[in-house]
């Protein structure tokens, strides 16, 4: 019988693995840190292809640890650094660019282009206008990359934050999704009606075919190709690490405050309690959809989004 579950968490800085017996126990971790790239000031980058190597060695060192195999993992699950953006041809599965990372602030230029508009994106994504999130870090780089944008319309390259870049590798390329938890942190995504939003895409200048399908953190993700860890193991789970860390706290008014390379504070609560407040989508998102009317992306000008 397979005994242990595998998590990997993939931050900022470094990527452990941790492996847990069927009680919840440690049995065993590795963790190897990967490097911080500042190619200018407010530039925040990763080598997602570095972060690969350090996934499969952390993992080698942990299961080497205590002798373990890939049989005997029931299956193992995905918590990730959320916003990091990656977009990788789909062929070959390798980064057209490097990350960019939550941090990075490159994309102050297109804040102002957006000026009038933040009202109508946080009622539809939750978020406000930000560098912080993943739309304008996809609309750089394909505004940067020779060539990307027409590549992209084509259907030749994918976008995932760093879970869904690690399940592509781990699934040999079979599977290209995220969990809402992620999703929601792209600016792209409607938290009520739990999909990517058509209006936004447009408006951003992002292609659908980009997008990696959208599912509960407890979902189905498939599993791990022949080969890449041994025999094949299910992957049933993916989280962003804030989300993930919460997953203890279901009372209302419930609060943590996690530490990481930020420091975060956050409150349970039946609904956004104010407007300063982000909301974070929960794991699972409500059985047929939100309840929520339609809400044109249009700041109160009704011009539209300008990006497009």
């Amino acid at each position: 019988m397979s005994t242990y579950i595998g998590a990997i968490d993939q931050g900022t800085t470094s990527t452990r693995f941790i492996v847990f017996d069927r009680s919840g126990r440690i049995v065993a971790s590795a963790q190897k840190e990967h490097e911080q790239i500042y190619p200018m000031p407010g530039w925040v980058e990763h080598d997602a292809e570095e972060i690969w190597r350090r996934t499969l060695q952390v993992i080698e060192q942990a299961m080497s640890e205590r002798a373990l195999r890939a049989k005997d993992f029931a299956a193992i699950g995905i918590t990730n650094q959320r916003e990091t953006t990656v977009l990788w041809d789909r062929k070959t599965g390798i980064p057209v660019a490097n990350a960019l990372v939550w941090q990075d602030t490159r994309t102050e230029q297109y804040l102002t282009q957006l000026a009038g508009s933040g009202d109508s994106v946080r009622r539809m994504t939750g978020l406000p206008l930000s560098t912080y999130f993943s739309s304008l870090k996809i609309r750089w780089l394909l505004d940067n990359v020779p060539g990307l944008d027409r590549r992209a319309r084509a259907g030749e390259i994918a976008f995932g934050t760093i879970d869904s870049f690690l399940l592509w590798r781990l699934s040999g390329g079979r599977r290209h999704a995220t969990d809402v938890t992620n999703a929601a942190r792209t600016m792209l995504f409607d938290i009520e009606r739990l999909t990517w939003d058509a209006e936004l895409l447009d408006a951003f200048g992002i292609p659908r075919a980009l997008l990696p399908e959208v599912l509960d953190t407890g979902a189905d993700y498939g599993a791990t190709a022949p080969g890449v860890l041994g025999p094949a193991i299910p992957i049933a789970g993916i989280a962003g690490d804030q989300q993930a860390a919460a997953q203890h706290y279901h009372q209302a008014g419930a609060r943590q405050a996690p530490r990481g390379r930020g420091h975060l504070h956050r409150r349970r609560t039946p609904a956004p309690a104010h407007l300063d407040a982000v909301p974070q989508v929960p794991r699972r998102p409500r059985e047929g959809g939100g309840r929520r009317a339609r809400t044109t992306v249009r700041a109160d000008h009704r011009a539209p989004l300008p990006l497009a």
